[in-house]
């Protein structure tokens, strides 16, 4: 049997959530910083139900951080670059490896693993290129198995991410 909350691997261990919720997670992720009783209000219940909820989404995981949307790019000169990265040897203890290593890398800010003609997807910000270069010389070099990597350099971002669409209207 599992534990509440545990995670399976089939569909059948979603997390249930109800309508309630789903309004909380959508209010709470285009302002983290509303207040509890200006949420309680949005989401029509008392105050103290409300917390009750958002503590109990966190709690199962549902919510997992706040955070702030900073604009590095307005402080400073950065490079974006989205890398495209391809293993020769896929190991258990390579993947495992190089999971490791880019955690340790302060400058790689997202990490996802894919299927498809790529192995990983790194979002990657950098000052210039020499530092984009010395982190390459990294991965290549780490003993991971990486073959290749495809660096694609950020020249606009015209969408930002806002949030999941968490609740289905009519016609959706």
């Amino acid at each position: 049997m599992t534990a509440p909350h545990e995670k399976k691997d089939t569909p059948a261990s979603f997390e249930e959530v109800d309508q309630i919720d789903l309004r909380i997670m959508e209010v709470l992720q285009k302002d983290a910083r509303i207040t509890n009783q200006a949420l309680a209000d949005r989401v029509a219940l008392s105050p103290s139900a409300c917390l009750r909820r958002v503590r109990d989404l966190e709690t199962r995981g549902l919510i997992s951080a706040y955070r702030a949307q900073i604009q590095v790019d307005k402080m400073r000169s950065v490079t974006v670059v989205m890398a495209h990265i391809t293993f020769s040897q896929h190991t258990i203890k390579n993947l495992h490896d190089f999971d490791e290593c880019i955690e340790t890398i302060p400058e790689i800010v997202e990490s996802y693993r894919v299927s498809g003609n790529v192995d990983y997807i790194l979002r990657v910000v950098v000052p210039d290129m020499h530092a984009w270069k010395r982190i390459m010389t990294i991965l290549v070099n780490g003993g991971f198995g990486v073959e290749k990597i495809v660096s694609h350099f950020l020249m606009d971002q015209i969408k930002t991410f806002k949030g999941y669409k968490l609740i289905q209207k009519p016609g959706d």
